[in-house]
């Protein structure tokens, strides 16, 4: 007896004899299509966040065509699509800014078109969140192909990790040890390859994050943008979409709780970007799974460190990829994960890298023997941060871990940019920087200037590291003792808003508090007092922005885009 064949969606456009199966056919034969593509053939989209002002992304256009090699060769019909990509270092004020507007424009994209599997071409930080949050509320079968880090960076005799040599640089210019001849020379040495950047910052983090997901290829993440391993996997992926729409293997089937508690503990493992949980919690939200804050904490904390990597270690994404990738890594954490989570390939999660062989101990180290202990995420909870903040251990100084000290506040961005080098600013190594005004709907968008650079008279007497603590975020290519997603943010009223130059801060990361040593009755006073600030914007998508965002600690979604809509359209278009 045959296996009783699925229905595709596409047949509701292709599949009728009628006007209105004229109507979608006809168009599309203008690129040259046969007839036999419209007759039961699996349409498969690419979602491409290729640009030339995305350079992270800006080798996607060529894995487009090998992504239609493998829908080709396995019976399908691949079809490409744009959508706006978010460069990470050119726009502004900040990607995260647009990081939903994209996930609106991937969820109806695919819905409104006759679509039956999806691929997603990512790289550069937000297009792989962005890309999945709109797939997620679509459910359709959907693969993901990351663009891949560049090669090292070299610089006079040494590797460099693009984004960490950035802050290197610019604390070096500072200090006198860095001319701005040398920060032109190294800018190629820096970025010498297409892909994004290959420190463990967050567009490497959001591989490994969908990897650990189940929605790559095993070892996709850490392949090399220019490595002809990237390409064989882009070939495959086209292969293996087909073969999941003829299997119904549609995204709720991969992205369970299972899934996403896996790719909570691989970050932590891995030393992961504090940008992972604001993402991660909102692709949950998009596909129904209920992930709070808490759960980064619980489930990650208490990881061990495995990965060396900058900028919490010493080596980059290429020595990751040659040493074993992440297949080891999750190998080596079979006992702490749900082995038993399904992937794209069909195959569990444990089954896809049991007995990943190691090459490289130096980089991957063991349970045993980690680069770290209990270096994940840590979230913070006190009255400066009552729904939560977070700092990730790995990248700070022990020393720091428990501090006290007096309060240095910059109301806005632009305060601090304007007296942070002032040789008259009272502050010293044991104060506490605090930034105000940049969390979702205070900047707009939550920009990465948490990991604010030190005062110019510090850094030439040699301090390198001061608490920070601020409503945005950080870098994922960045380091420092940071307290970042302080939630409530300061620009709704949160209790940053109410801080005072002088005021006494303890951050105790082991006790995982966060206080404001001043009085409730005080703090009361200080609220009656308190003027919120004017929205940045008074029309257009910013201001639906200012409008709907939700909190660090929910995800920063829009509070309309919690759900799906599913796939389905009832109504044709004549």
């Amino acid at each position: 007896m045959s296996e009783k064949k699925n229905k595709l969606r596409s047949e509701e456009w292709f599949g009728k004899d009628d006007k209105m199966g004229f109507v979608h056919r006809s168009w599309l034969r203008n690129q040259g299509h046969p007839d036999h593509m419209f007759r039961g053939k699996p349409v498969i989209g690419i979602c491409n966040t290729w640009s030339d002002l995305t350079p992270c992304n800006a080798h996607l256009r060529e894995f487009a065509e090998i992504v239609k090699r493998g829908i080709y060769e396995a019976g399908g019909f691949p079809l490409e699509f744009p959508v706006m990509s978010l460069g990470e270092t050119i726009m502004k004020p900040t990607t995260m800014l647009w990081r939903n507007l994209v996930s609106m424009d991937v969820e109806e994209t695919i819905r409104a078109n006759p679509l039956d599997g999806i691929v997603l071409l990512t790289g550069c930080d937000k297009t792989t969140p962005s890309t999945l949050m709109g797939a997620a509320s679509v459910d359709l079968p959907t693969i993901v192909v990351p663009g891949g880090p560049m090669l090292n960076g070299k610089w006079r005799g040494k590797d460099v990790g693009s984004g960490t040599l950035t802050w290197q640089l610019s604390e070096g210019l500072k200090e006198g040890t860095i001319t701005e001849k040398d920060m032109v020379e190294a800018e190629s040495c820096m970025s010498r390859s297409a892909g994004h950047c290959m420190t463990m910052g967050t567009a490497s983090t959001m591989g490994v994050m969908v990897e650990a997901l189940g929605l790559t290829l095993p070892g996709a993440s850490a392949i090399p943008a220019v490595d002809s391993r990237k390409k064989v996997m882009a070939h495959l992926a086209g292969n293996r979409i087909v073969e999941m729409v003829r299997e119904d293997l549609k995204l709720s089937r991969i992205l369970t709780r299972e899934a996403f508690e896996n790719a909570i503990k691989v970050n932590s493992a891995v030393g992961g970007s504090t940008n992972m949980p604001i993402h991660l919690t909102a692709i949950a939200g998009r596909i129904g799974v209920d992930l709070d804050i808490e759960d980064f904490d619980r489930l990650g904390s208490q990881m061990p460190m495995l990965v060396n990597l900058m900028p919490s270690g010493k080596y980059l994404m290429e020595d990751f990829y040659y040493a074993g990738g992440l297949p080891v890594v999750i190998d080596e954490i079979r006992k702490q994960i749900h082995t038993g989570a399904i992937t794209v390939n069909g195959r569990t999660l444990g089954d896809n890298c049991r007995n990943a062989p190691c090459y490289d101990r130096e980089v991957i180290g063991t349970v045993e023997a980690p680069i770290k202990e209990n270096a994940g995420i840590v979230v913070l909870k006190g009255n400066l941060c009552e729904n939560g903040a977070m700092i990730k251990p790995s990248a700070a100084t022990p020393a720091l871990m428990q501090h006290k000290g007096k309060a240095v506040v910059f109301e806005t961005i632009e305060d601090y940019h304007q007296r942070i080098d002032d040789p008259a600013l009272d502050i010293d190594e044991t104060s506490v920087m605090i930034l105000k005004g940049v969390g979702p709907v205070g900047y707009p968008g939550m920009p990465e200037v948490g990991n604010m650079d030190l005062p110019e008279k510090l850094l030439r007497k040699g301090v390198k590291d001061m608490v920070r603590i601020s409503d945005g975020r950080m870098s994922g290519t960045a380091y420092g003792t940071v307290v970042l997603h302080v939630s409530p943010e300061a620009a709704i009223g949160g209790n940053l808003a109410l801080v005072k130059n002088g005021d006494l801060i303890e951050l105790d990361v082991q006790g995982k508090r966060l206080t404001l040593h001043v009085s409730e009755d005080e703090l009361a006073e200080r609220r009656r007092h308190w003027e919120k600030p004017k929205p940045v914007a008074e029309r257009g998508y910013t201001k639906m922005f200012i409008e709907h965002v939700e909190q660090a600690d929910k995800g920063c979604d829009f509070d309309f885009l919690k759900g799906s809509s599913g796939s389905e359209v009832t109504r044709d278009l004549h």
